[in-house]
């Protein structure tokens, strides 16, 4: 299992995220639209952490950690934000909520990848990311 660790502040640095996505899919060698599906998601969660969890908060970090193997790839994205309870979260499906312009992003992130993990605590948050070959 192969592992890089970067931490972003702001999102000027997402960039740096999905470059380092691209070059390992490149040894990873996703199906292109698995790829594409992963690095949308990926990025949504490094905009929500930074937004949503930091409060664009320029002192406080957003750990991004990747890893992957010959089957699987998995991005772990980590704010320092106060938590939220995933129950709470509205669904976005519903009447009162299609044209709200936020509240999208788990519920996206959910439907572009493999298996996702949420755990949120008043330390922040936790998103874990995976695609299976």
């Amino acid at each position: 299992m192969k592992e890089y660790n970067i931490i972003i502040s702001d999102r000027n640095e997402i960039s740096k995220v999905e470059t380092l996505i691209f070059e390992i899919n490149n040894e990873f060698k996703a199906d292109e639209m698995k790829y594409v599906n992963f690095l949308i998601a990926v990025t949504e969660a490094c905009v929500n952490a930074i937004v949503h969890g930091n409060k664009n908060n320029p002192s406080k970090k957003v750990y991004v950690n990747l890893l992957y193997d010959d089957s699987i790839f998995c991005v772990k994205v980590k704010d320092e934000g106060e938590g939220f309870d995933i129950k709470k979260i509205p669904d976005p499906t519903t009447e009162e909520n299609l044209f709200k312009e936020s509240g999208r992003g788990l519920f996206l992130i959910r439907s572009l990848v493999d298996r996702v993990e949420v755990v949120s605590s008043t330390t922040g948050t936790l998103i874990v990311m995976t695609m299976i070959k």
